[in-house]
């Protein structure tokens, strides 16, 4: 297949903003391709390369050739130079990779070059998110959307996903299994904006968990050797020993264990998110930091204990297994309940331990990787939503000539695109306005010398408000009551900022 047929699919997708339309254009396209290309389609229009990272930065996609006028390059072409251009390394190599880049682009037509430039520079929005991608490898492969997403789930990659769809239909699809040493995508919490709420949504006894304002980490063991992966699927195994060693501690030694780690203070409370966050980056002096500032690991679910998946069984099931496989002191504390009273006493205590709030759980609920799932649900003392940073205006004042107000989006779900609930400054310490005024430039999405910096929408910060209302000020129809900036959340995709759903639903 050549190039020209993903770049026009992809103009296509990216013009139609009806989902149905976005799925028909990338089926259509799926249906055509060869098993060899399959992968590297679904890459591509997913927005990624199947090499993951091969080197490539602004600086080596300036000044690269015009245009030629007819298309030839194949999709195989275009991968195994790729390909190459990742090998590169050494002395030189920089040098090697433009030249490489720059025979590419010389044979490329111009709506070529803007389809790679964008692929290569992380920016191919066109709406194809992983919920539009997975119903047109379903459509294309002719088979069920749930058998796409059951492997997606265990394999966490869907352009090899969407080949084994493509090239084998179901049968290839149900030989994906869960394998220790390979993340999975998290199951992730809906919001409830207090006890009664959450209760009432889940219905009979629910499962109550303290809250950890910490970093989510996977854990992986297979004999004596141990992976830990965060909530975006980074390993961090050298950065948290701690952890390395309390999985080698368990009598089982082939499992996968979801939890979370926080740094703690001598009296028993959490340090502040920033701590712990920090902790987890750092790569260099480990062992003097494990001193300084030690990490515990709090396990809350289990999704392999001797050798046996448990994805698809209930939560009180899984727990079961857990708590077999894993000592008191390293569960999270949890309280089964229909209780009222109850649960409001184990949230208050959550609360009063310096902690975030709680999740309430089904226990009947299976793990749904990679998705807010109904089964459970997180409510904290305060309003806060994840949202994606838009824009960024230059301040006046004492805030001069730094950025400063933030415009803020939340995540359409069907479109991909992110609809702006309004702006706000309140929060920013001087040290975020410094940070702001460094980073931001990184991220434009246009000039920087205006009033106003638009940026790609990468960023996710926590905001905390006082309720949502109506507003036809801006495109959503609703605005935030008094918001105000916590922290930036690093550890977060803008894949898993807020919905404007879960705003709507917030509504006065």
């Amino acid at each position: 297949m050549l190039l020209i047929d993903l770049a026009r699919t992809s103009a296509a997708v990216a013009a139609d903003s009806a989902r149905l339309a976005k799925i028909r254009h990338l089926a259509e396209l799926l249906s055509r391709v060869e098993p060899a290309e399959a992968e590297i389609a679904v890459a591509y229009l997913s927005g990624e390369l199947p090499q993951r990272q091969i080197g490539v930065g602004w600086a080596t996609l300036r000044d690269l050739p015009g245009p030629r006028q007819i298309a030839s390059a194949t999709l195989t072409e275009v991968d195994a130079l790729f390909t190459q251009i990742k090998t590169q390394t050494g002395p030189g190599s920089q040098a090697v990779r433009k030249a490489l880049i720059s025979d590419l682009f010389r044979s490329l037509t111009s709506q070529e070059q803007s389809f790679l430039l964008r692929l290569l520079g992380g920016e191919l929005r066109q709406g194809a998110l992983n919920g539009v991608m997975i119903e047109a490898v379903a459509k294309a492969a002719s088979v069920p959307s749930a058998e796409v997403r059951r492997a997606l789930t265990l394999r966490g990659w869907l352009p090899a996903v969407g080949a084994a769809a493509l090239t084998g239909g179901v049968e290839a699809l149900r030989s994906f299994h869960l394998e220790v040493g390979r993340p999975v995508a998290p199951m992730l919490a809906q919001s409830a904006p207090n006890l009664p709420a959450a209760l009432l949504k889940i219905g009979g006894p629910v499962a109550f968990e303290w809250k950890l304002d910490g970093i989510r980490v996977q854990t992986h063991r297979s004999g004596d050797r141990v992976k830990v992966f965060t909530r975006t699927l980074d390993d961090i195994t050298p950065q948290v020993p701690e952890l390395v060693d309390a999985a080698l501690s368990l009598a089982a030694d082939d499992l996968v264990l979801d939890g979370e780690v926080i740094a703690m203070r001598p009296d028993g409370r959490p340090e502040p998110f920033q701590v712990t966050a920090a902790r987890v980056a750092s790569k260099l002096d480990v062992e003097r930091l494990r001193e300084t500032t030690p990490l515990q690991v709090f396990f809350f679910d289990a999704l392999r204990v001797h050798g046996k998946d448990m994805l698809d069984l209930p939560d009180s099931e899984r727990h079961t297994a857990l708590e077999q496989a894993v000592p008191a002191t390293l569960l999270i504390p949890r309280l089964v309940t229909a209780d009222a009273e109850e649960a409001t006493a184990f949230y208050t205590d959550a609360l009063r331990r310096g902690h975030e709030g709680v999740v309430a759980k089904s226990p009947a609920t299976p793990y749904a990787a990679g998705r807010r799932g109904a089964g459970w649900i997180k409510v904290k003392p305060r309003h806060t939503l994840d949202l994606v940073v838009l824009a960024a205006e230059w301040g006046h004042g004492r805030r001069q000539g730094k950025l400063s107000n933030l415009h803020l989006g939340a995540r359409d779900p069907h479109t991909g695109d992110f609809v702006m609930l309004g702006k706000t400054f309140k929060g920013l310490t001087d040290e975020l306005l410094t940070w702001q005024t460094e980073h931001f430039p990184t991220l434009a999405d246009g000039p920087t010398d205006t009033a106003v910096v638009t940026l790609r929408p990468e960023l996710v910060v926590e905001i905390a408000f006082d309720g949502v209302q109506r507003s036809p000020r801006y495109p959503g129809g609703l605005a935030l009551r008094f918001a105000r900036v916590l922290r930036y959340r690093p550890d977060k995709p803008p894949t898993e900022a807020d919905t404007i759903e879960t705003v709507r639903s917030l509504l006065l």
